[in-house]
C-alpha cells in the first residue's frame, strides 16, 4: 500500500491518510513527511543567504557489518531497510560521508522529529538562559501562573527540563482512551469525537491535578512536561516558539531549509513532538552541539549549557525511571531534554517514537541523523538494533 498512498484525484478510500490514521503503519510512511497537510503548522524560516554548506566526502557504508543483539551479523544497508528508514545523514569531522532516503523522502523534505523536538526546545531554553531571559531554577508558576492549581505547583523549570516532576500521567502511546487521548486532541493530533467541543493545549493543563511524589525525584518521561516548558519559554521571551527557534538557532546555525512545527487551534506549539525538518538540517543541529554550541567564531548556544548536558545529569534518577529497560546495561542520564550515555566516549542523543534519532559522538566527531516510519511507537528490539548499528558506524569511523 505504501507506494500508492495518497495517489489519485482523489485517492481511493483505503489509501487516504487522515488525522485518524496518520501515525499508524503504513500511513505514517507518507504522513511523517507531509505533516503540514494534516495538522496546522507554524513556519520556522531559515536564512537562504547564510547556509552552512556540508562538504561531501561520501563513503560506502552499506556493507559495514553490524553485530546485532542475539548474535546475528547484519549489514548496515540491511539495517536501514529493516528499521524503516526514511532518511539518514552521517557527518564525520563536519563532512557529509553518508546519505540515504526512502519512502518518497528527498534531501529537502521535512520529516517529523517526534520527541527529538524536545531536544530542540532544550537548546532554545539554553540560549534564553544564557541571555538571562529564563531562570531554570525559578518556579514554573512564576512564568505560567495558570498552572498554580495543578500538580505542577512547586515545580521548577529545571524539573521540566530534566523530566523530574511528580505529575501522574500515563504516557501510553497505544492507549485508545484516557488523558493521553485528550492531550492529543488538545494539540490537534487526534480527531474529535462526533459532537465533541474543541479543546486547546494550554487549557488542557488545568486537568492535571494529581501527583504521586515530590518534584525532583526519579526520571519520569511524560510529554506534557515539554509542552508546558514551551509555554514557559514563550512567556519568558515574549515571543512565539517558532520565531525563537528561527532567530536563535535555525538561522544562525545555517539551516538549508525552513522547518515547521505543529500548532493547536490557538497557535500553541507542540514542542514535545511536532517539529519537522530536513535530514541534513537535523545533522546540522547535531554538528552545532558537537562544536559545543559554536559555528565558527560565533557562539550560538552557550558552551556551558552543552557542558552541563554532558556532565550534570543524575544517573540515580535515570535508574529509577521507566526507560532503563530500553538501554539495558548502559550508564545513562537525561539532562535538558537530551539523553547521555556516559563512558570514555560519551554519546548524546535525541530519541523520538517510530524511530527518530539524532546521535552525537563528540570525541570521534560523528553525527548521525535518522528519520524512520517504524510501525510500533517504541520497540525494544528496534532500539537495540539501532544502538548496534550506531556503534558499528562509530567503531568504523574512529578506527
Amino acid at each position: 500500500m505504501a507506494a500508492r498512498l495518497m495517489e489519485g484525484f482523489p485517492p481511493t478510500p483505503e489509501t487516504q491518510v487522515s488525522l485518524a490514521n496518520w501515525r499508524q503503519s503504513p500511513f505514517n510512511r507518507w504522513a511523517f513527511h507531509h505533516v503540514r497537510e494534516i495538522i496546522p503548522t507554524a513556519d520556522i524560516p531559515h536564512d537562504p543567504a547564510n547556509i552552512c554548506e556540508l562538504k561531501p566526502a561520501l563513503q560506502a557504508l552499506d556493507r559495514l557489518p553490524v553485530a546485532m543483539p542475539g548474535g546475528k551479523t547484519n549489514s548496515f544497508g540491511q539495517f536501514l531497510e529493516d528499521s524503516s528508514t526514511d532518511g539518514i545523514v552521517i557527518l564525520h569531522k563536519g563532512a557529509l560521508i553518508f546519505e540515504r532516503y526512502g519512502n518518497g523522502m528527498t534531501a529537502r523534505t521535512p520529516h517529523i522529529l517526534m520527541s527529538v523536538s524536545k531536544s530542540m526546545l532544550g537548546l532554545v531554553a539554553g540560549v534564553l538562559a544564557g541571555e538571562g531571559a529564563l531562570d531554570v531554577e525559578r518556579a514554573i508558576t512564576d512564568y505560567v501562573p495558570e498552572v498554580a492549581r495543578t500538580a505542577y505547583a512547586g515545580a521548577t523549570v529545571r524539573h521540566l527540563l530534566d523530566m523530574r516532576t511528580g505529575l501522574v500521567f500515563d504516557e501510553n502511546y497505544l492507549a485508545t482512551s484516557g488523558p493521553i487521548i485528550e492531550y492529543r486532541k488538545s494539540t490537534g493530533w487526534n480527531p474529535l469525537a462526533p459532537g465533541e467541543a474543541p479543546s486547546d493545549l494550554r487549557s488542557f493543563y488545568r486537568n492535571l491535578t494529581e501527583a504521586d511524589r515530590p518534584h525532583g525525584g526519579r526520571f519520569h518521561y511524560i510529554s506534557v512536561n515539554t509542552d508546558l516548558l514551551g509555554w514557559v519559554v514563550e512567556r519568558a521571551a515574549g515571543r512565539r516558539f517558532s520565531d525563537l527557534m528561527s532567530t536563535l538557532i535555525w538561522q544562525p546555525m545555517g539551516a538549508a531549509e525552513s522547518a515547521y512545527i505543529t500548532v493547536d487551534r490557538l497557535g500553541a506549539p507542540r514542542c514535545a513532538g511536532g517539529m519537522c525538518m530536513a535530514t541534513r538540517d537535523l545533522a546540522r543541529v547535531g554538528q552545532l552541539v558537537l562544536e559545543r554550541g559554536a559555528r565558527g567564531t560565533r557562539q550560538i548556544i552557550p558552551e556551558s549549557w552543552i557542558a552541563d548536558i554532558l556532565e550534570n545529569g543524575d544517573t540515580e534518577a535515570w535508574n529509577a525511571g521507566s526507560f532503563v529497560e530500553f538501554f539495558p546495561g548502559a550508564t545513562m542520564h537525561y539532562r535538558a531534554k537530551w539523553y547521555v550515555e556516559r563512558g570514555r566516549t560519551p554519546l548524546l542523543s535525541g530519541l523520538g517514537i517510530h524511530g527518530q534519532n539524532l546521535f552525537i559522538d563528540p570525541a570521534n566527531q560523528i553525527v548521525i541523523a535518522k528519520f524512520s516510519s517504524q510501525a510500533p511507537p517504541l520497540d525494544a528490539d528496534l532500539i537495540a538494533a539501532t544502538g548496534a548499528a550506531i556503534n558499528a558506524v562509530r567503531g568504523a569511523l574512529s578506527s
